[in-house]
């Protein structure tokens, strides 16, 4: 979230399940089923039937992270307008001989990861690379054997999305190359509910631009 997994991933918040276990100046973009059939770019579309899949997600209150306070009233995430300029195909260079490690959380949960590649792409005219990392559990899961996980901070963090940054779910690729959607980025479960233990995103990752897409800070 990859959205081509995403009804299996679930945008990757499994994870914050098993974790709690072991202890959004621009308007809300809303979509809905016309506005999606009329839709003509795949990758547009793409981009708006994940955004309806996480809204309807978050309403549902068997798989929320919301509070019942905030759920009740809840009308939809805030979203940055789709850009499919933000839709990258990037080289993917699996790593070798890496050995898991304990990736730290926001409690003092923690959770064991492996480093299983980088990704080398151009944005905006620059180039970045970022490491993407398996998690050891989930792994051990057939329909999560191939999940791969991308967190990542840049420079609207802290103004106009969550401080401690986002997510972007992926699925190990066949070949060289993997397609990373900025439009998925999504916030860890504890931006909307303490209760919840979520990985801090490793400095590595940062981006040195302002990515403005996916979604937004939540605004209690």
């Amino acid at each position: 979230m990859i959205m081509s997994i995403g009804n299996t991933i679930k945008y990757g918040m499994l994870f914050f399940f098993l974790v709690l276990l072991s202890c959004n100046g621009q308007k809300k973009y809303h979509s809905n089923e016309k506005e999606i059939t009329n839709v003509s770019s795949d990758k547009l579309r793409s981009i708006l039937e994940h955004q309806q899949e996480m809204n309807e997600e978050f309403r549902n209150p068997e798989t929320s992270p919301l509070p019942d306070r905030f759920r009740k009233n809840f009308e939809g995430l805030d979203f940055f307008a789709p850009d499919t300029t933000y839709v990258v195909r990037a080289k993917f260079v699996q790593a070798l001989n890496t050995t898991p490690f304990l990736m730290p959380t926001t409690t003092n949960v923690t959770s064991e990861y492996m480093l299983f590649g980088t990704v080398h792409f151009k944005l905006q005219g620059n180039t970045y690379t970022l490491e993407v990392y398996q998690n050891q559990e989930l792994m051990l899961q057939e329909k999560y054997k191939d999940y791969l996980f991308l967190p990542f901070l840049d420079n609207t963090n802290g103004k106009e999305t969550y401080g401690g940054g986002r997510y972007i779910d992926l699925a190990i690729p066949e070949g060289d190359f993997i397609e990373i959607d900025f439009n998925k980025a999504y916030n860890p479960y504890c931006a909307y509910n303490k209760k919840f233990s979520c990985p801090i995103v490793p400095a590595v990752n940062t981006l040195n631009m302002e990515v403005n897409a996916g979604v937004k800070a939540f605004k209690k």
